[in-house]
């Protein structure tokens, strides 16, 4: 098993980027992730790192109530988010990664959500509590729902966030960038309008559909001006699961009229201050992906399951006209023993690594159920992996 925390990490994002583009030569495999779970963090720092874990300075931020919203405009909670995001860039920098991904503002936004499911959560290295996404009806569901939904609260968000960008930025190591990130499609999905609501109101009521990806696509909007403009964001990452095993889970021409024109949007706000554009997508995106190669103009694609869209396959298909991010099965890195998972984490190297613009990591990020044996024997899979 390899050491960590690594004795002297080299963290080089401008190097990544260049093997993303296909603009240098790839000699070794690089790393990356969407996430790392905060219960996964907690176990390495405490138990590798040999130091206590800081925890998040806000215990959930979904459906804030006015105490904790409060809370969050005092001296004790700004110590405590410094010394927490600190712990972040610590935690990213000592296991080799180049890049921390940050979701602040998206976050920050998800504080309205008071509709999404609470359950149990049976992982692993459990964080006692789990939302879930509404799959019924969300907080909107008429024309004065949307009226009342904090869209004014939700712009005044975006005060803070060029600050929080050149607080982290500032705490950076050299060599290290921030990945900005956000989601478009997924929380009106599961939880401003919720499945059904999407479902039904794109026949009912497409007015209010567009209202509603118009107000919230352009506060996104913003946040990417925001960050793309600063010197230490290195990349725009934007996620949105638009798919599920067979297909999208609403329709290519659906997508096509609500979601790609935002996703070009993003891009092309990414390419006008020369940051590279990912894109994170979840499920079959099959029928959708030259769309998203010459019209949304992404650099490279992540997110991949072997039931539905395997690396692999995407890597012999694609990998010459994008970068392909990740691909480990997220149920293969839950599940197999450690021989059968760095028999098939080589496999994926042996083929992916061919031609270059790939960075290895999960299919979609490091959950709190992956033991956390398996997540470090695909670092080091990774690290002694000889083409």
């Amino acid at each position: 098993m390899i050491e960590i925390p690594l004795k002297k990490p080299e963290p080089d994002f401008n190097n990544l980027v260049e093997v993303v583009e296909g603009r240098k030569e790839q000699n070794e495999v690089i790393f990356a992730e969407l996430l790392i779970d905060e219960e996964v963090k907690k176990y390495i720092v405490e138990n590798y790192f040999g130091y206590k874990n800081v925890p998040p300075p806000s215990s959930q931020r979904f459906g804030s109530s006015k105490e904790e919203k409060d809370f969050r405009k005092t001296d004790e909670y700004k110590n405590a988010y410094e010394d927490y995001h600190k712990a972040i860039i610590d935690l990213y920098y000592k296991l080799g990664y180049h890049f921390i991904p940050d979701l602040e503002f998206y976050l920050d936004f998800s504080s309205f959500n008071t509709v999404s499911r609470v359950g149990k959560d049976n992982a692993m290295y459990s964080r006692g509590e789990r939302y879930w996404a509404e799959e019924n009806f969300g907080m909107i569901r008429s024309w004065e729902d949307f009226e009342k939904f904090p869209w004014e609260e939700s712009d005044k968000m975006l005060d803070n966030y060029e600050e929080h960008l050149i607080f982290l930025g500032e705490s950076l190591p050299e060599g290290m960038k921030i990945a900005a990130q956000a989601a478009l499609y997924e929380p009106i999905l599961e939880w401003i309008l919720g499945y059904q609501g999407l479902f039904f109101l794109t026949h009912d009521d497409p007015a209010l559909v567009t209202a509603i990806f118009d107000k919230w696509g352009s506060l996104i909007e913003k946040s990417y001006i925001i960050a793309s403009q600063m010197e230490q964001v290195g990349v725009i990452w934007h996620g949105d699961d638009l798919g599920f095993k067979t297909a999208t889970m609403l329709s290519p021409a659906f997508l096509k009229k609500w979601v790609l024109p935002w996703l070009k949007r993003f891009g092309e706000i990414a390419h006008k201050n020369n940051k590279p554009y990912w894109y994170h997508c979840c499920g079959n995106k099959s029928e959708i992906m030259e769309d998203l190669i010459t019209e949304v103009k992404i650099d490279a694609i992540h997110a991949f399951e072997d039931s539905c869209s395997p690396v692999i396959g995407y890597k012999k298909k694609y990998g010459d006209r994008l970068g392909i991010l990740g691909g480990a099965d997220i149920d293969k890195m839950a599940r197999l023993n450690t021989l059968q998972l760095k028999n098939y984490l080589t496999k994926i190297l042996d083929i992916c690594m061919s031609g270059g613009r790939y960075i290895f990591g999960s299919g979609n990020s490091i959950c709190n159920f992956i033991p956390i044996n398996n997540f470090l024997t695909m670092l080091e899979v990774g690290r002694n992996w000889q083409g």
